[in-house]
């Protein structure tokens, strides 16, 4: 059985403070309180408490001089401030100097509960990721490969087997599963690291342009061939060569691979002495090559010679354990690259993620995280922005009306379309909650700080949607 939260409560005026205590106990937490600040600031402990409630007009300690001295000591412990003038300067003061949460005098009970476990369901999401971020220091390093999956365990087992030996691979599985990463992966793990790792993708170039890259041409070899050229096997020398989408090579094309693969050496266009190289040759697909042999479109020498140990990659669907892994993996990388500090999903947002059968397989989730990423002014990615980047799901209740995310994305200037966004969106929420600050942080599944930071910037009163009295 899950041990109690325990609650450090800070109040002088000891009506409300017992109340509170007792409140908080009915509902299974374990509550220290205090009505001098000082003593509950001197028995705060990091690790002691799971979260702090505290007034902020006090004598003697006020509660801004508490939240620090309690930041001070823990920096993750949630402080919830309760206070009975909330403007927006007195709220934005502590925010910014780490409250997480705001609660104005008089409120209810419920009202309170509702707060407490906001703050707590935060603290578990920050401890959950640092969980994900410690797995994915202890899981398989080969270049953006994550995963716990049992599948995907045995998938990296077969990588490092094959690295070490200078055989032919081939990578089979959906698009978007990473096919190339773990051909970088058997490169990187090799003996042939050190020198270069080229890749083309055999499906995206016609077959007179894809020829010339891969062998070369000598000069004259063709109109426009105004000087010799190396192909990417001369350019591999002592490396790797990446044949992606290995299955739409031209039967021409296969002709002179396979000499190659046999022999080691090729002629470059329009040469007659052969060129000898030591190149290792990983080459993937998502078509069914042995279907494409029994049509004639594929020459079976060829697979064999390619095919000498497959690597099949399971489809996203089939490892759903592993999407918060991935997800948190992604989310990290883009907080590097733009300097965000998103934390993670919320629990419902994570849920619907792992949940989606992802087509696009590892790709589409990685589109996507960055999407929302860009999106998101919270510390938490909502379902509200998730439901516009997953094209199946139904509109979330308080959408907006007309896509305001298809409108920005048809502006050029990106920046100025995401703040149109956010600022209808605030209006938005503002309308649909009366001016209600704190029912519109519930409905976006964002942090009451960064409402009343998106406020500021945008200039928007709250008192602008509040109802008329009477």
């Amino acid at each position: 059985m899950e041990a109690a939260r325990h609650i450090l409560l800070i109040d002088n005026e000891e009506g409300l403070c017992r109340m509170m205590e007792a409140v908080l106990r009915d509902n299974g937490y374990q509550v220290t309180a205090y009505t001098r600040s000082f003593e509950a600031v001197d028995a705060f402990s990091a690790g002691a408490f799971d979260l702090v409630i505290s007034d902020i007009k006090m004598p003697g300690l006020d509660g801004l001089e508490v939240l620090q001295r309690i930041r001070a000591k823990d920096a993750t412990v949630p402080v919830i401030m309760i206070t009975a003038y909330a403007t927006v300067e007195t709220s934005i003061q502590a925010l910014r100097k780490g409250a997480y949460d705001m609660l104005t005098k008089p409120f209810e009970p419920e009202e309170l509960l509702y707060r407490v476990k906001n703050a707590l369901q935060a603290t578990a999401l920050a401890t959950e990721n640092r969980e994900l971020k410690r797995q994915l220091a202890d899981s398989f390093q080969g270049d953006d490969i994550i995963g716990a999956n049992g599948g995907l365990k045995e998938v990296l087992e077969r990588v490092r087997r094959v690295a070490a030996r200078d055989t032919s691979v081939l990578i089979t599985g959906e698009s978007g599963t990473g096919k190339e990463l773990i051909a970088q992966a058997i490169h990187h793990n090799s003996p042939r690291r050190d020198k270069r790792f080229m890749a083309i993708n055999c499906g995206a170039l016609p077959e007179s342009v894809l020829e010339s890259e891969l062998f070369g041409y000598k000069k004259g070899a063709f109109t426009g061939a105004t000087a010799d050229r190396k192909g990417l096997l001369e350019a591999a020398d002592g490396g790797t060569l990446f044949l992606d989408e290995v299955g739409n090579l031209p039967l021409t094309v296969q002709k002179t691979l396979l000499r190659f693969l046999q022999e080691h050496e090729f002629l470059r266009l329009g040469d007659t002495r052969p060129i000898r190289v030591d190149v290792r040759v990983i080459s993937a697909t998502n078509a069914d090559l042995q279907q494409q042999m029994e049509d004639g479109s594929y020459r079976d020498d060829l697979y064999y010679r390619l095919n000498v140990v497959n690597i099949h990659l399971p489809p996203l669907r089939q490892r759903r354990q592993d999407i918060p892994l991935l997800a948190a993996h992604f989310i990290r990388r883009t907080n590097q690259r733009f300097g965000t500090a998103v934390q993670g999903f919320t629990p419902e947002a994570l849920q619907r993620l792992c949940a989606w059968n992802w087509p696009g397989n590892i790709r589409q989730l990685e589109n996507v995280v960055e999407g929302c990423m860009a999106l998101e002014s919270g510390n938490f990615i909502s379902s509200t922005i998730l439901d516009q980047f997953l094209p199946a799901s139904a509109a979330p209740s308080g959408a907006l009306p007309n896509n305001p995310v298809d409108t920005a994305a048809q502006q050029e200037d990106y920046a100025q379309a995401l703040a149109d966004f956010e600022s209808a969106y605030l209006v938005q929420l503002l309308k649909k909650t009366g001016g209600h600050v704190e029912e519109a942080a519930r409905l976006a599944g964002m942090n009451m700080a960064t409402i009343y930071r998106k406020l500021k910037k945008y200039a928007i009163r709250k008192d602008d949607f509040t109802p008329p009295a009477g």
